[in-house]
């Protein structure tokens, strides 16, 4: 079955930077786009960044455009969202999702906090 794993979330000083993961497994990965959402407390679900099949376009949240990578690995199954400059409104759940299908994980927190 389709599972996406994230992990590397952490707490984090203002300024600071995070790398998360997305292990992906059950399909084949290579071949779906990903996009990260995250959320907030209190706060609704939203679109952080995506990338295509190959990785040939990315697209980003205005609000992290400049400060968030998102790339991935397709000999490794993984996605990943490297996060830099970061904010305390930065601080959210992030989730990784494949959009075919609607599959999400699990989520992994980030706390920016000084």
């Amino acid at each position: 079955q389709v599972q996406l794993v994230e992990s590397g979330g952490g707490l984090v000083q203002p300024g600071g930077s995070l790398r998360l993961s997305c292990a992906a497994s059950g399909f084949t990965f290579a071949s779906y786009y990903i996009s990260w959402y995250r959320q907030a407390p209190g706060k609704e679900r939203e679109f952080v960044a995506s990338i295509t099949s190959n990785g040939g376009i990315t697209n980003y949240a205005d609000s992290v455009k400049g400060r968030f990578t998102i790339s991935r690995d397709n000999a490794k199954n993984t996605a990943y969202l490297e996060m830099q400059s970061l904010k305390l409104e930065d601080t959210a759940v992030y989730y990784c999702k494949r959009p075919n299908g609607n599959y999400w994980g699990q989520g992994t927190q980030v706390t920016v906090t000084s």
